[in-house]
């Protein structure tokens, strides 16, 4: 739990900096936010994780070109980049480098057959995709507020239920 909150920090902070000032400011809270992040998890672990890295990256990138250009699609197209370059790489590792990412990061506490990894990773990839389009879609379709409350609440509240479903899939076919 307190790694989940730890993750959350810069988007609760953009959240809670959106709601008292305006999507620039927010922007700016989020990549410095997630900077000191990278910094913390240096010092503290003398690594940095690569997702976090590339996390790192996107925000710097995507919102210092919302901040410089004033346009707030940068920002807003930030998550669904994002997803989508973990469906590819999720894909691709497996397909390509026969390295299934998911059962790396779970397979210690989880024991599966090799089959039921894959399906894993395929059901993670369509999930992220899918999450990719839908950040879009509120994105295009919704105020800006509501594109706000759903990064947070929306997208957290999707990738929970997506983890109990994962959860029951797992529960399933592991006794088998």
């Amino acid at each position: 739990m307190q790694k989940f909150l730890f993750d959350l920090f810069p988007i609760i902070l953009f959240f809670i900096a959106f709601k008292i000032y305006d999507i620039f400011i927010a922007t700016a809270v989020a990549i410095i936010a997630t900077l000191l992040q990278i910094i913390y998890v240096y010092l503290k672990d003398k690594k940095v994780e690569k997702v976090l890295l590339f996390n790192g990256v996107m925000i710097t990138f995507l919102g210092g070109l919302t901040i410089l250009l004033q346009d707030k699609m940068f920002i807003m197209w930030k998550p669904s980049v994002l997803y989508w370059c973990f469906a590819l790489i999720l894909l691709f590792s497996n397909l390509f480098l026969k390295k299934n990412l998911v059962q790396m990061a779970l397979g210690k506490q989880v024991e599966l057959k090799n089959k039921f990894w894959n399906v894993i990773n395929w059901y993670t990839s369509i999930f992220f995709v899918l999450l990719g389009f839908i950040n879009l879609y509120v994105a295009y379709n919704f105020s800006e507020d509501t594109w706000v409350n759903f990064k947070l609440f929306g997208i957290t509240g999707l990738l929970f239920i997506y983890m109990i479903f994962l959860g029951l899939y797992i529960s399933k076919v592991g006794k088998g």
